[in-house]
């Protein structure tokens, strides 16, 4: 039976602290940019520019 309460106490622990680090990291505009990635898969990037090492 103790076993039981030591795990539970661990998996309420562990869950509060992924929940205070959702919290920060919502707090800090991690998720504010809603707009550019999906827009940003649509886009090629221009190409790169040949350099000539021939001299």
């Amino acid at each position: 039976m103790s076993a039981i309460v030591i795990l539970l106490i661990a998996s309420i622990s562990v869950a509060a602290i992924f929940l205070a680090a959702f919290i920060w990291s919502v707090r800090n505009g991690q998720f504010d940019d809603e707009f550019s990635p999906p827009q940003r898969i649509l886009f090629d990037n221009p190409p790169a520019k040949p350099t000539n090492t021939d001299q």
